[in-house]
């Protein structure tokens, strides 16, 4: 869920991170400053980019804080996404960085997970993300739309979306429900017939 709801929609190519059971002799501040960690995957995220990170629902380590949400800011990262949870919450809504997450928690990532890359196939919040794959996020969550059905998936949610605004306007003026959601075919051919003047 959002860290903080109201915000607006975000859409975005994946930029994915993944996280692993902590092992002790990895995951300390000392690996902050290794090739593979976290410092070195912000710097290469894209602009545009909606990080996904795989923190494998692990409640008690946060894995960013407001200094690493600023450089991805500054980077020009869309959103940040991820099955675990946060640091610094003050400070990360003052990033103004969209945020969802499973919640907040005061120890670093290092109490309780260990990096180990990005951009690679990963599981967050029990779905496959891919890199690249386009990931859409709103108030009620997140989704994750594969590459290749981007095309259809635009199409028929932008469809969709206009049958639903229609059937608003139609309930408004007194409609009853039966038949018109889902529509039976009498509800299809007056659809059609707006859809026409329009």
């Amino acid at each position: 869920m959002p860290l903080v709801p109201g915000g607006k929609r975000v859409v975005g190519p994946a930029f994915t991170l993944r996280f692993v059971p902590v092992r002790e002799d990895l995951a300390t501040p000392e690996s902050w400053g290794k090739p593979i960690s976290t410092r070195a995957a912000i710097e290469a995220m894209p602009e545009g980019c909606v990080v996904v990170a795989d923190a494998m629902g692990v409640p008690s380590a946060g894995i960013f804080g407001d200094i690493l949400c600023m450089r991805m800011v500054r980077r020009g990262v869309t959103a940040l996404i991820t099955d675990g949870v946060m640091r610094d919450k003050t400070g990360v809504l003052a990033t103004k960085l969209p945020v969802w997450c499973t919640g907040v928690a005061a120890p670093a990532s290092v109490n309780g997970l260990t990096f180990v890359g990005w951009e690679e196939p990963i599981g967050c919040g029990g779905c496959a993300i891919f890199p690249g794959d386009v990931i859409v996020a709103d108030d009620d969550g997140a989704v994750v739309i594969p590459q290749n059905l981007v095309s259809e998936i635009a199409e028929q949610g932008a469809e969709h979306e206009r049958y639903e605004a229609w059937v608003v306007n139609e309930v408004e003026k007194g409609v009853k429900l039966p038949g018109l959601y889902p529509p039976n075919e009498e509800t299809k051919k007056r659809y059609e017939e707006y859809r026409k003047k329009r």
